[in-house]
């Protein structure tokens, strides 16, 4: 598919299909629009009309060109109110396009939306990734994948001039995120910690990435207990992967991304029961995908700044080896830590991987993960629960998930509630009271970071829909690349 910006004025545009955005508080059709109207014979304002369409965001509505026209078809999306106007709404705005012009088997398609904060550039690339997104199709593990028909070959965004840069760049961050649905949505039986370690070994072949891949030999003699111990029940051998993307200069500053990677997740002695979701924790790793996903974005477009991308794989699994409800682990900055529940492992792997990314001397540290399901119950399947020791850094994610069209909420570091996590034997244990389970899991982390300033992101609710919402298809949504990427940018 050929995405690009054209100089062509809306009315000598002569393509297959037109989509037209529209803001409910502007309807009438004027200049431009009524002009167009009556070189389609009257079919705009049929369409308005005979739909009752008002213009909501979200709406559409599509209709065939009769007459000599070279135009076949029009789609109109809604854009909601003019003032309320965001990259997002024109995301999700070419997103019901693409799927639209899907369904009617478009093959080339103008799209005209009204540019956001005067910044074409950034309008462009929200279409061009509204485009690409719903179109993505995962057919790997379909034997007979189904034909489709006609593909949409050619989309022409006008009004916004070329944008060449902002369409390349808007399709290598389409690449990353889509790399992190492929890895969520894959099987445990294909993704396992040593095919998610060769996927990150690929990247740095292909983008110039520095890596280090510690084997269980290594984790050991650095003392990652927590880690190691989550992972001793699998057959498979643990992965602890460490990506380095480094600019050419010298970098403003040096960040560091850490992703939960749990490639399944039985719960271990604490088992997860039927109807409790086992099927799903193919997707526990959504944080460590979203991670190789920012990685691959990163390395591509090649920012002034030093990203490290670290990443724990394991299995959490049962056998005779496992550990036990009651154990004692060992972190490797020498913290210890009560096991209280087996299925409140991924904090546990984190741990050891926050400890990891401190001794890099980074100037912050996110971590992401798919942690809690006391985080989805706050706040949804769209919102992700966002903590923060320092409140710049909060800021800065909260601007750059803007920009990505990402949701999250500031939950608070609450640090009396610590007190549930305290153990008689140990330094901690790894789970407290159910209330305020999320907010918990955040400062058991917290224990793991000294000095640098850190972020906890627990996207449990969005790396996975169960409906079409947006430019996330249903399933695996590679939530929160974009995030990432522009936090990294924007530094």
């Amino acid at each position: 598919m050929d995405i690009r910006g054209i100089e062509t004025p809306l009315l000598d545009w002569t393509g297959d299909t037109l989509a037209l955005g529209l803001f409910e508080d502007a309807m009438e059709l004027t200049g431009t629009l009524n002009q167009l109207d009556e070189k389609l014979t009257g079919t705009l304002q049929e369409l308005i009309t005979e739909t009752e369409f008002e213009g909501k965001s979200g709406s559409s509505a599509v209709t065939r060109v009769g007459g000599g026209s070279p135009i076949r078809k029009i789609i109109l999306v809604g854009l909601g109110k003019t003032e309320d106007l965001t990259l997002d709404t024109v995301r999700l705005g070419a997103a019901t396009i693409a799927r639209l012009a899907k369904q009617a088997k478009v093959k080339t398609l103008g799209i005209s939306l009204s540019v956001v904060n005067d910044d074409p550039a950034s309008t462009v690339s929200a279409i061009a990734q509204g485009i690409i997104l719903p179109l993505h199709q995962d057919n790997r593990f379909k034997s007979e994948p189904e034909e489709n028909g006609l593909k949409l070959e050619t989309v022409e965004i006008l009004g916004c001039g070329e944008q060449p840069e902002a369409i390349n760049q808007a399709e290598i961050l389409c690449s990353g995120v889509i790399l992190a649905r492929e890895l969520v949505a894959a099987p445990a039986n294909s993704v396992t910690p040593v095919t998610f370690a060769e996927t990150a070994q690929t990247m740095a072949n292909d983008y110039g990435l520095d890596i280090e891949i510690l084997e269980q030999e290594d984790c050991e003699k650095l003392g990652m207990g927590a880690f190691l111990g989550v992972a001793k029940a699998s057959d498979l051998p643990p992965k602890f992967i460490h990506l380095t993307y480094k600019p050419s200069e010298t970098p403003k500053k040096k960040l560091a991304i850490v992703g939960k990677s749990l490639t399944f997740d039985s719960g271990g002695l604490n088992l997860k029961g039927s109807g409790s979701g086992i099927e799903t924790m193919k997707m526990d790793m959504g944080g460590g995908a979203a991670t190789l996903g920012a990685a691959k974005v990163i390395g591509q477009l090649k920012p002034d700044v030093e990203v490290h991308f670290i990443c724990a794989a394991t299995e959490n699994m049962i056998s005779g080896r496992a550990m036990h409800p009651g154990d004692i682990l060992t972190a490797s900055n020498g913290k210890t830590i009560e096991v209280n529940n087996t299925d409140a492992e991924g904090r546990l792997t984190l741990a050891d991987a926050l400890v990891f990314a401190e001794k890099l001397e980074v100037d912050a540290i996110i971590d992401l993960a798919t942690l809690t399901g006391a985080c989805i119950v706050a706040l949804g399947d769209n919102i992700s629960g966002l903590w923060s020791t320092d409140e710049t850094l909060a800021t800065q994610i909260k601007e750059a998930s803007a920009i990505a069209g990402e949701k999250f909420w500031e939950m608070p570091l609450e640090e009396k509630y610590f007190e549930g996590l305290k153990s008689p034997i140990a330094d901690m244990k790894n789970t407290g009271p159910r209330a305020g389970g999320s907010i918990t899991a955040a400062l058991f982390l917290k224990q793991f970071i000294k000095e640098t300033s850190w972020a906890h992101l627990d996207v449990a609710g969005p790396v996975w829909l169960d409906k079409e919402n947006g430019v996330n298809n249903a399933g695996a949504t590679g939530f929160p690349v974009r995030t990432l990427v522009h936090w990294v940018l924007n530094q």
